[in-house]
Formats: structure tokens, C-alpha cells, sequence
């Protein structure tokens, strides 16, 4: 991947190519930044940089054999690890996978990546015998290249693994280079951040969002513009929304709020079996998306200003909410659905989780109505 087909970022950009022009990249790195800014691309193009024969001065030439081994991601110095499924899995078993997935959108979400593993409930993790295979891989010489690089996507699902892998990132093999890419800095080891050099990326501008959603998805400026700034610098949402403009999730949460607060036992537990047979993953995604809701409708409550990230059928039903749920109960359902993604990540019976959730949000609710 080439610096210029990575979204933005231009000042990390200039900072990595920098680094690497004069020898000077930290031997491990952790790139961290909000999901859809682009952190995994920049992993990738600072590292078909590093190994191309024929370095310009802003970029990899693209061309050269290194350079179109990394582009395919097949260089037999670079190395991937990243959150599988089974308790004895490891990366190399799905690296087809990765690479499609990669290929076809380098700015997806665990969830997305998840599902091209057919998930169902399971969780991903980074296993004990993937950071075997990581220690083994690295001990090798170098086969083509001038490094070996590992770019581990989402340290944070290593838990207490990653203390395997703290000797090899404190004194590595000569020439190898670690890229941790990483959306939650609380997840991951002190023992591992205080080993690594930080690299953080920010949100994309809603206007870079817009330019690339006119040029490569033939979407109308004004449509560009309004899908920019409802992803809110997360270019794998705007992706999502072009696709399906969230509404599913729109009306999934809003039933959820109305079956909720009327309180009715049989509708409650209706809408749980349903809701159960998602998946852990597209609920804890779903709860993420009731906490995006909560946060664009306390701004609505607070400044009465109609330009929040929601669509404009989300919004309607803000603003009806805002006249009757004050902050406090706002602050109550944002704990509930805090805990309750809390409670899924590990592997809380989902039936018996979201039952007590409607039951709590029933008293929570109470005695406001939730609109039509």
C-alpha cells in the first residue's frame, strides 16, 4: 500500500517517511487511534517503505518486487498477527482471509473482521500459541528485505498473552521492526506501552471524508458532506452508511427504548430471543452505536442545535426524547449499556444479560413515553 492511497494523515505521514528515509524507526511502535482513521493502512504502507528497493522521496515506488509482494501482502518479511477465533488459533491459519478482507478495506472493524470468520458468538482473541509462532517467526533471518516487520491489528485482545511476547520486544532480533496498531490504549499491557514508541492518529476531517466518497463511491457532493460528518472522522462508517444508512441499528435501538419502557414481559422477552441470535459481536456493536445515540442526544438537550451526527430520522426521535428524558437518566443508560458491553466481552448468556438490561431500562424509563 502507498502513502497516497491512505486517507489523510499527512503530518504522520511526513513523520514515519522521515523515520525510516534516515534509519531512525523505533524498533517497536504502537500506532493508536480511533476505528476508520486509517492506523492499520499507515502499518502497511511504512511498511512496503521500508522494504522497497527504490525508495522516492514522499513514497514506496509501488513498483519494484518488494513493493508488489507488500501490496498483495505476500513479502516473506512481513508478518501479520490479529484476533482470531479458537483457543489454539493462529494467524497464519487464516491469512486468506486477512488478505481479502485487507484488500478489500483496510479501514474495517473487528466486528467486520469477525464476521469474514463466521463468528457467530465467539470472540477474537490473540492466543498463547500465536505468540509461540510470533517468537518463532522472528528468531528467522531475514529472507528478501532489510527488516522483518510484524504488524500486530488490535493488541488489546493479547490480554495477559502478551507478556510472552515482552522479552522479543524489548531486545528484538536485529533488524525487526514492531507495529502494534491499536484502537484502546487501556487494554493493552503497561508492561508492552511502556516498550513502545506511541504514534497517535486522529480522526479524518469530515472534508476528506466527503472528497474521497465523491471520487471513489460516486456520491453527490451534498450526500458526501452529510455522510462525513454523521461518520464523524470514521471513513469505515461512512463506508457502512452508504451501504445501508444505519437505519437497521436506528430502529433496532428505538424498539429496544419503546418495548422497554411500556414494560410488557412477553414483547421483552420476544425482542431478546430475537436479539440473542446476532451474535456477541453485533451486540456489543449495537450497544456502542445506543452510546453514540445517548451522546449526539445529550449535546441536542444541552445547545438545541440540530446539526449532530444522526440522520434525520434518528434525529426526529431525539428531539421528541428531548423534551421528556432529562440527564440523569441519560447518565443511568449510558452505565447500563456500558455494563452490559462489559458483561458480553465475557460471554455473559445474552438471553438473561439484555432481559435484566430491558428490565433495568423499564425503571430507568419510567414514567416517560418513548415516540412512535
Amino acid at each position: 500500500m502507498l502513502f497516497n492511497q491512505v486517507l489523510g494523515q499527512s503530518a504522520v505521514k511526513k513523520q514515519l517517511i522521515n523515520m525510516a528515509a534516515k534509519d531512525r524507526l523505533p524498533h517497536a511502535q504502537i500506532f493508536l487511534g480511533p476505528e476508520g482513521c486509517g492506523k492499520l493502512a499507515l502499518a502497511i504502507a511504512i511498511a512496503q517503505y521500508t522494504l522497497c528497493h527504490n525508495k522516492q522521496a514522499e513514497d514506496s515506488c509501488g513498483t519494484c518486487p518488494a513493493c508488489n509482494k507488500v501490496s498483495k501482502l505476500i513479502h516473506p518479511d512481513l508478518h501479520f498477527s490479529f484476533p482470531t477465533i479458537g483457543s489454539k488459533a493462529i494467524s497464519t491459519q487464516f491469512l486468506k482471509e486477512w488478505r481479502t478482507a485487507v484488500e478489500e478495506n483496510p479501514y474495517m472493524n473487528i466486528n467486520q473482521w469477525l464476521q469474514c470468520l463466521d463468528a457467530e458468538n465467539k470472540q477474537g482473541n490473540i492466543t498463547k500459541d500465536e505468540c509461540v509462532q510470533i517468537v518463532k517467526k522472528l528468531s528467522l533471518k531475514k529472507f528478501e528485505g532489510s527488516y522483518k516487520i510484524l504488524i500486530m491489528w488490535l493488541p488489546e485482545h493479547l490480554g495477559k498473552e502478551g507478556n510472552r511476547l515482552l522479552k522479543l520486544i524489548e531486545e528484538p532480533p536485529e533488524d525487526t521492526l514492531f507495529i502494534l496498531v491499536a484502537e484502546n490504549q487501556e487494554k493493552i499491557l503497561n508492561t508492552i506501552l511502556s516498550r513502545c514508541q506511541l504514534v497517535k492518529i486522529n480522526r479524518l476531517e469530515d472534508e476528506q471524508i466527503s472528497q474521497a466518497l465523491i471520487r471513489d463511491y460516486a456520491q453527490e457532493e451534498t450526500q458526501a458532506k452529510q455522510i462525513a460528518y454523521l461518520a464523524d472522522g470514521n471513513f469505515n462508517e461512512s463506508k457502512i452508511l452508504i451501504e445501508n444508512n444505519k437505519n437497521d441499528q436506528a430502529a433496532l435501538f428505538l424498539s429496544w427504548m419503546r418495548i422497554s419502557y411500556k414494560g410488557n414481559g412477553a414483547e421483552m422477552v420476544k425482542w431478546v430471543d430475537e436479539f440473542a441470535g446476532i451474535g456477541r459481536e453485533n451486540q456489543k456493536h449495537f450497544l456502542k452505536y445506543g452510546l453514540h445515540f445517548l451522546r449526539e442526544y445529550m449535546i441536542l438537550k444541552m445547545t438545541n442545535q440540530t446539526n449532530i451526527r444522526l440522520q434525520a430520522s434518528e434525529l426526529e426521535a431525539a428531539q421528541k426524547l428531548s423534551k421528556i428524558i432529562d440527564f440523569y437518566q441519560i447518565e443511568e443508560i449510558s452505565k447500563l449499556f456500558n455494563n452490559s458491553a462489559y458483561y458480553i466481552e465475557r460471554n455473559a448468556n445474552p438471553k438473561a444479560l439484555f432481559l435484566d438490561a430491558s428490565i433495568q431500562l423499564n425503571k430507568i424509563l419510567k414514567p416517560i413515553a418513548v415516540p412512535a
